[in-house]
């Protein structure tokens, strides 16, 4: 099954813009929630634009009250963020390459050149027993190189498709996707996928690449919201992610 968790960091961003807490960035969180979304997201970042590390302890504890709820913490692993992590104790980690003034994620992890910062880090969650996923583009020779570092997923950095989506490039694209997605499930690692993805290429990329654990959402969920509403947006998410799972349980026709 496909889980659909919402990205915040842009209510967060609309919040900071005035120095109030309007919007209520855990009052979202629980409209979000209480609409059927499977998990939140949050991607806290040093200068804390967005989410503040605040946030990140107060949407732990609002995830705790709906069962079955997941919290997805994102980010760079510095000392700062760890501890943070480590102290919100999180459902899982997703961990990204980003210095620290980036706008936006923008690349995966170079897991041939930075593994040995990720060997030192992965276990310290492990031990938390926080599930841990590695912000990866869709080069099989990267994910080839992960099982030493014992990562239970990765979250595949989906730019490159929203970018192609509807062009001539997007089935070469997307085979890139799905031939990543297969080569990390061989090694014994979980899915998930995230960044641009929209509901108007969503349906797609899950038609693709099979098998996707998690999708999480956030600033199209937001602008989709100006013209939706928040609560018919996130059931437009769950309609395709639920329709996409279904068809995965179906298996291929015969």
């Amino acid at each position: 099954m496909t889980k659909f968790s919402v990205n915040l960091n842009k209510i967060a961003l609309l919040r900071n813009s005035r120095g109030r807490n309007v919007p209520d960035v855990a009052a979202v969180a629980r409209r979000c929630l209480a609409s059927g979304a499977h998990g939140i997201t949050v991607h806290p970042r040093p200068d804390q634009r967005h989410t503040r590390y605040t946030d990140v302890l107060e949407l732990a504890r609002v995830v705790r009250e709906f069962p079955g709820a997941e919290f997805n913490v994102e980010g760079n692993p510095t000392e700062q963020f760890i501890a943070l992590v480590l102290e919100a104790k999180p459902d899982q980690v997703t961990l990204v390459p980003d210095a620290a003034d980036q706008l936006t994620s923008d690349h995966g992890w170079d897991v041939l050149g930075d593994g040995a910062v990720l060997a030192a880090v992965l276990p310290r969650f492990k031990a938390a027993g926080i599930r841990t996923s590695l912000f990866m583009d869709p080069d099989v020779k990267q994910i080839e190189a992960l099982p030493a570092l014992q990562a239970d997923r990765i979250e595949l950095y989906t730019e490159s498709y929203a970018n192609a989506y509807g062009s001539p490039d997007e089935a070469a694209v997307l085979a890139a996707f799905a031939a990543a997605a297969t080569v990390a499930r061989a090694q014994q690692l979980g899915v998930n996928a995230g960044h641009d993805l929209s509901l108007y290429n969503l349906a797609t990329f899950l038609a693709s690449v099979p098998e996707v654990l998690e999708v999480s959402i956030g600033h199209a969920v937001v602008c989709e919201a100006l013209d939706l509403g928040l609560e018919p947006t996130i059931q437009r998410y769950l309609a395709i992610v639920n329709t996409a799972s279904s068809a995965a349980s179906a298996g291929p026709r015969t």
